[in-house]
């Protein structure tokens, strides 16, 4: 093994501009978490600031846990947020395959000469053995692993082998203080001792994730390595190998890490798998746009300016620096994400948001695929009333579904109909008399509002909301719809004229 120890000789990586690789490695577990998405898009907007490379792999060694369909998954989502890869899954590229479970033969390899160089060597020691030394050497039992088998001699093993055993392969860790300076955090020390030679092969011939993880980078050229504060204890030990990995002419360099903040739910506990607001696609179920629901994730720990949180991914990329984003932890504000959401939503061209409309709208049943020619009009003629009031795609059924539907199907909502006033049929019989006597000519929005504010406000003398309560209730069957008289314009005389009579007579019963 190499005497060499000055830091010189373990150089971090001082790449810059196009130089820049990054890399974007989920484990195909699940179905896709806010907090790992976020890291991929911070990842990708610091290539694409730099012009530098995003590289997308997948961890995918731990056959109990990962799947194809979570794998299928992660890929839906970055596509969906637009998200893009220079090389890697699909994609390909030059240090492929991309998938760990296909590297095996490249680790065995790498190992061999870890090996070989004595950087790596069998650790015989079981958990009871490892316990017994330290209650005898006065230290805690759980004190974890002494390095008691660093020194073993040739015979030695060769005794634990002819008894049966099955070693681990352990690191051996540098005997010094291991340091770096964090992109987000700043300068961070590791005391000389503060971990023992860790595993980095299981007994059972398993690669673990801290020693395929660094090589792949190696391998890779990645120069920044930008994830989760939860990894922040393992940098040390990733260091410590990397350091073994230039001994032996596979890497140059040791990349320079960034530790993003944890993203929070409710109760300023880290957002948990089993919380809803974790699950990317929960979101977009609900009717999250990807331009809304990128925007929001760039704010959990980095912001445009202190005074503007809207921006686009063009945006992001052109202000978006790691060294600008925030250690402290950040809070998954569902309210806050909804109204940023909305304001991409406006931000929309009409007909572009009423095609995105169209999913949601047949997922609730109100319509199938191909449209009519007839839906595609009241589409392009309802969707500017509503693009201003919607949050959330997942509104635009509710918003929207009294429009393709007729006046004997038109089903009342409860508390529409618990808030009536008690001069209801009066209103109605009112409004029906007046635009009876409107012509089709007229029937316009305004047309349609000057005869109704003259019958009803003018010569009853009703306040606006109660009289036009009752008719946007007769109209939509909602407390709450599009603009009142815009939508009688888009149902048309006769169908405006059918539903109040059929309000009428349910209230005159």
């Amino acid at each position: 093994m190499s005497e060499t120890s000055s830091p010189a000789a373990y150089p971090f990586s001082t790449a810059t501009g196009t130089d820049v690789r990054v890399r974007f490695c989920p484990s195909p577990t699940g179905t896709p978490h806010v907090g790992l998405i976020r890291t991929a898009l911070f990842n990708w907007a610091y290539a694409r600031h730099t012009g530098g490379k995003l590289i997308f792999r997948i961890e995918d060694t731990d056959a109990a846990r990962d799947s194809e369909e979570s794998y299928e998954q992660l890929l839906d989502a970055l596509m969906w947020l637009k998200i893009d890869w220079d090389e890697g899954i699909v994609t390909g590229g030059p240090d492929g395959p991309y998938r760990q479970s296909q590297r095996s033969e490249i680790y065995a390899a790498v190992l061999d000469r870890l090996i070989d160089a004595g950087h790596v060597y069998e650790s015989y020691s079981t958990p009871e053995e490892i316990e017994a030394r330290n209650v005898a050497a006065g230290r805690p039992k759980q004190h974890g692993y002494d390095n008691g088998d660093r020194d073993h001699t040739s015979d030695q093993l060769e005794v634990f082998r002819a008894e049966g055993r099955q070693p681990a392969l352990r690191l051996r860790v540098p005997d010094t203080e291991l340091g770096f300076d964090d992109l987000v955090r700043g300068p961070i020390t590791f005391p000389a001792g503060s971990f023992s030679d860790y595993v980095v092969v299981r007994p059972n011939g398993q690669p673990l994730y801290t020693f395929v993880n660094p090589v792949d980078d190696a391998l890779m050229r990645v120069t920044h390595v930008l994830r989760g504060e939860d990894l922040l204890p393992s940098t040390a030990r990733q260091i410590a190998l990397y350091r073994a990995l230039i001994d032996i002419g596979v890497a140059d360099f040791i990349p320079q890490f960034g530790h993003l903040p944890s993203v929070l739910g409710d109760g300023n506990k880290k957002l948990s798998k089993r919380d809803p607001e974790s699950n990317l696609f929960h979101h977009r179920e609900r009717g999250f746009i990807p331009e809304g629901l990128d925007n929001y994730l760039a704010l959990l720990g980095w912001g445009y300016s202190h005074d503007r949180d809207v921006f686009t991914l063009d945006e992001m990329v052109e202000k978006f620096d790691v060294a600008d984003v925030n250690p402290n932890p950040a809070r998954f504000d569902l309210k806050k994400a909804e109204a940023i959401n909305a304001d991409h939503i406006r931000m929309l061209d009409t007909a572009d948001f009423a095609q995105r409309t169209i999913p949601y709208l047949v997922e609730a049943g109100i319509l199938s695929e191909p449209l009519s020619d007839k839906q595609l009009a009241i589409l392009d003629a309802a969707a500017p009333l509503v693009q201003e009031r919607v949050q959330l795609l997942g509104e635009t059924p509710g918003m929207l579904g009294f429009l393709f539907t007729d006046a004997a199907a038109l089903r009342y909502e409860d508390d529409a109909l618990a808030g009536l006033p008690d001069n209801t049929a009066e209103v109605l019989r009112e409004s029906l008399t007046a635009l009876e006597r409107l012509g089709e000519h007229l029937w316009t929005h305004e047309g349609i509002e000057v005869t109704l504010r003259a019958a009803l406000i003018e010569v009853l003398g009703l306040k606006p909301r109660v009289a036009f309560g009752p008719l946007r209730v007769a109209v939509s069957g909602r407390r709450v719809s599009p603009p009142l008289f815009e939508s009688m314009e888009i149902l048309g005389k006769p169908e405006t004229l059918a539903r109040l009579e059929r309000l009428l007579a349910l209230r005159s019963e």
